[in-house]
Parts: C-alpha cells; structure tokens; sequence
C-alpha cells in the first residue's frame, strides 16, 4: 500500500504540477499526515522540487511542487539494420543528446549477436560519456528493435532483419552496465512513450499505427499497454488482405505489409520502370520514397496511384483494427506518413468507408511523423513507464523505483 500510495502520488505531481500539498490531498483521497510523509521523501531524494508559492484561498499561501526533470537520466537505444541510434533523456523524456552509430560491417558480420551486442554497449558508453551524465543519475536503459521480442525476458525471439531467435540481449547490457535494462519491439516503444508523454495521456484505448518499411502496430486497451501471450499483438503487417496478392516478406501473400508499406510503394515502382512505363521515376538517380512524393506532387500519374493505393490499403487494415478493438485514438506515425496527404487522404477515406457503423464517427486520427530521435525516445520511455507504472500492474518493478523515490 505504501508503494501504491507514493506512486498515485508522484503521477499527480508529474500530471497536475505546480500542485499544492493540499491539492495532493483532495485528489488523492490521502491524509494530509500521509502526503507530508511521502513528500518529505521525495523532496529529499530530489525527485521533487519546492518551486515558491501559490495563489491563497483563504489561508496562508500554498508552497508548490513539481516533478524535479533532472532528478535522473535514461538511455534509449534503437536497433536497425544498418545503424543504432541512441538518446539520452531526463524524466520528462526530453532528448538531451542523441546520435547515429552505422553498422559498419557487412550483412553476415551484423546477423552476429555478440558483434552487435558489443557494439550496441560501445554506442552507449560512449553517449553518456558526451551527455556527461554521472553514472549514479542513471536509471535504467530501454532498447527498442523490430520483431517478436519477449520483454520479460529481454530476448529477441525473432529478428526480420538480423534472422536471430531466442537471442539475450537485455542480460549482457545489464552485466555491463550494472543497471535495469528493458528490451521491447520497436512499434510497442513508441507507444508506451504516447502513454505516458504524449497524445495518449489519459486515453484508455488507442493505438499506434507506424508505417515505413513494414507496418506495424501498438496497442493500449483499458488504460493497459497489450502485448499479447507471447508478445506478438500488433502484427497487423501481416494481416491477409489478398490472398493471392504480392509476396512478402514474411513468405506469405496478400499481406498489409506487401501491399501498404514503403517497400511495396518502391517495389511498384521499380517494376514500372523496368517495364518501360513512361513516368518520372525512371529519370531518378536513387528511387525512394521521398522521390515518389516529389514525383507525385510534380504531377507524375504513376505516382500519384502508388500513394493513393498504399494510403488505400493502409486505410483498410486500420478500419479492421477499429471494428476489432473499437479505440478512441489512432495514432498514424513512422517515415512513411512523409509522403503526405496523397497518401493519407485515401487512407483517411478508406477508415471511414470500412469501420463498423459508428466507430469510426468519434475517432480521432493524429499523424505524427517518426525520425531516427523519435525512435530513440521511445526506447527511453521503456525506464520512465517502469518508474510511473503502478506497483499493480507492473511484473518488472525492481528496487531502483523505491530506492529513487
């Protein structure tokens, strides 16, 4: 009960500060003798800060607290395939330092688990070591990469890019670092930062829809972030909308992914111009999504179509999402929403002309765009969640969280 309490407490102070000592008290339902206690210790420990005076309502003036950022640090680490980029962040999961780490090594040298590894634990130091964050500061590490990832655990059960199963990654990091380290997949990352420090503050059921590459998706329900039995929720890539459609590259045909994703628009293309189709994109030096988009916007019909059918697509997969899961929020982010409302507006149009009578009236749709930093932070937030999650829902809660607060 006393955890609970100092945890009800400090995610007041994170969401209501500047609050009053007897503001804590009405909203809490805890005697004021209890929030002094809790108080007292997290003023000690510097994980609260006394910030002056506030307004009177009849009595002496209030002294206000708010959540001290810099109480603690966090590192956040994403895995690609051909780089990690890491962030540092405080407890707000502002990024204070981040940077970009090429894999420079070939295909069949980075498939290698502790090549990577060592060199996922070099990109670390050597970011704290520019950050100048003292050791002591830091709370934990969270690292974020695609595929099927038991977080429990820390183990990559399945890599696309790297053909890894079963691979340790948290417990070498944790050896090394001396320090809490949270292994997620990288789509779930981003939606745990939503929950915590974005759009889906107070939401109970909204998901995170990303789009590059592969597309993939994370899911809070009942105010819970969902992962499924084996930590698998989200696959919707791999949603079967055409059974005799493209091939993907999961091996199986017709799949969200092969028909909505960055790849497909680009494998479209290319095929277009090796067929000889008069368009734009065979004048392109290196054919990419942002050539498409230019390519579109100037005009080119070609590309034009290929948007309008990924955002097409795209849009029915999202509409089966809402008539499964019936959110209030959908969150649309990644690379992929670069290419604009060429490709969004046809998704938009495809989510209203398939969800469920209804559903789809009162949702709302954010895009957010992704970068390498968006990444990054979102990997960071896998510590500050653990640090503002209730004693009740969370099965990884360590000491760390009480011995900080």
């Amino acid at each position: 009960m006393r955890e609970i309490n100092r945890n009800l407490v400090l995610n007041l102070i994170k969401r209501r500060g500047p609050v009053s000592r007897v503001e804590l008290a009405r909203l809490s339902g805890l005697s004021p003798a209890t929030i002094s206690g809790i108080i007292g210790d997290f003023i000690r420990s510097g994980l609260v800060q006394e910030m002056g005076q506030g307004q009177s309502t009849g009595g002496r003036r209030p002294v206000m607290l708010r959540l001290n950022h810099k109480a603690g640090f966090v590192v956040g680490a994403k895995l690609m395939e051909h780089a990690i980029v890491t962030a540092v962040t405080d407890l707000d999961a502002n990024v204070l330092h981040h940077q970009l780490w090429p894999l420079e090594v070939g295909a069949g040298q980075a498939a290698d688990p502790g090549r990577l590894i060592d060199r996922l634990i070099l990109a670390i130091e050597r970011t704290i070591v520019h950050q100048g964050v003292a050791r002591a500061q830091l709370l934990g590490i969270g690292v974020g990469m695609a595929g099927l990832v038991d977080a429990v655990k820390g183990v990559s059960r399945y890599s696309p890019f790297f053909g890894w199963q079963d691979v340790q990654i948290a417990a070498p990091l944790q050896e090394h670092f001396q320090l809490p380290v949270y292994l997620e997949n990288d789509v779930n990352t981003l939606t745990i930062a939503e929950q915590w420090f974005g759009y889906g503050q107070g939401v109970e059921h909204f998901v995170v829809v990303t789009v590059g590459r592969g597309i993939g998706a994370g899911i809070v329900l009942n105010g819970q972030f969902y992962r499924g039995a084996l930590g698998g929720a989200g696959e919707v890539g791999h949603m079967k909308l055409q059974p005799r459609g493209p091939r993907c590259d999961c091996g199986a045909h017709g799949c969200l992914e092969a028909l909505a994703s960055d790849t497909a628009i680009l494998r479209q293309a290319k095929e277009a111009v090796a067929a000889g189709r008069a368009t734009a994109l065979a004048e392109v030096e290196a054919l990419t999504l942002e050539a498409v988009r230019q390519a579109a916007e100037g005009g080119d019909r070609l590309a034009r179509r290929l948007l309008a059918e990924a955002g097409r697509w795209l849009g029915l997969g999202i509409a089966n999402l809402v008539n499964l899961l019936n959110p209030q929020l959908v969150i649309v982010g990644g690379e992929g929403v670069r290419a604009g409302e060429m490709r969004l507006a046809p998704m938009r149009a495809a989510i209203s002309e398939n969800a469920f009578r209804g559903l789809a009236d009162q949702l709302d749709i954010v895009i957010e765009p992704s970068g390498d930093v968006t990444w990054a932070r979102g990997a960071a937030c896998l510590v500050l969640g653990e640090l503002f999650k209730s004693p009740m829902h969370s099965a990884r809660a360590g000491g760390w969280v009480t011995n900080m607060a």
